[in-house]
């Protein structure tokens, strides 16, 4: 049975940045292989993780227009089609949503991502869904049974508040979700008392606090992949014992 992670939150909260420390946590505590989803259509997981992305589910979704060879169901022939979108890397496969390029719903493509994600867990002992800002895929049941969902946010009070809806959202729509954790990423000092106060009284869970981290800055800067950053780095050395504490 997979252990499934989805990361999510307001945009700008460096939601991707953390999902690729959660893979490298997992492949340091030699946890993989782990299957790495990017469920964002403006997708740059691949980015953090510093692998080029093949297709995409959307250009797949295009496919599916035109006609299936002869001898194959359309689930097969999908089946087949998206195995060969599977980035593969040393420790994890990625698989990225993209954005169809056609007219038509994107909720067609994460229908097909999702059919395909349950025929893949078999496979990963972990897997990792960076989903899109804010709480749209929620509604489109992108990440069903979700084990652990790390919901980012600043420290502002729309930040939380934000963090706050989606917890709300998962709840009304009774999705498969275990666990929901708050997690305040680029922080400036020390979480304050008005924060703390702000948190308690829209009932999140705080895992921790991850401060601003000048090395992610420059990683980003240079264009080196935030996955490589040291673990001497204040926000990897934040984040690890978050991942001891909540990741089975």
């Amino acid at each position: 049975m997979s252990f499934t992670i989805a990361v999510s939150g307001k945009g700008g909260t460096g939601k991707t940045t953390f999902a690729g420390m959660i893979i490298r946590y997992l492949l340091e505590k030699n946890r993989g292989p782990v299957l790495a989803v990017d469920a964002d259509s403006n997708a740059n997981l691949n980015e953090v993780l510093g692998i080029e992305v093949k297709s995409t589910i959307g250009e797949m979704r295009e496919l599916m227009r035109e006609e299936v060879p002869t001898g194959m169901t359309k689930d097969v022939w999908f089946e087949y089609k998206v195995q060969e979108a599977l980035t593969e890397a040393k420790g994890f496969d990625l698989l990225a949503m993209g954005r169809p390029e056609g007219a038509g719903c994107y909720c067609a493509a994460n229908t097909l991502a999702r059919k395909y994600i349950d025929l893949l867990t078999e496979n990963y002992p972990y897997i990792v869904i960076d989903n899109e800002a804010g709480m749209e895929h929620f509604s489109r049941l992108t990440t069903r049974d979700v084990d652990l969902l790390f919901v980012l946010s600043d420290s502002s009070r729309r930040g939380i508040m934000t963090a706050a809806r989606i917890r709300d959202l998962v709840r009304e729509l009774k999705l498969n979700i275990k666990k929901d954790l708050l997690v305040l990423n680029r922080m400036a000092g020390p979480l304050q008392p008005d924060t703390a106060e702000e948190i308690k009284q829209n009932r999140l869970d705080l895992a921790g606090v991850i401060p601003s981290d000048e090395e992610i800055n420059r990683f980003d800067r240079s264009g080196t992949p935030t996955f490589r950053l040291p673990f001497s780095a204040p926000s990897v050395q934040a984040a690890w014992p978050i991942f001891e504490k909540y990741i089975q």
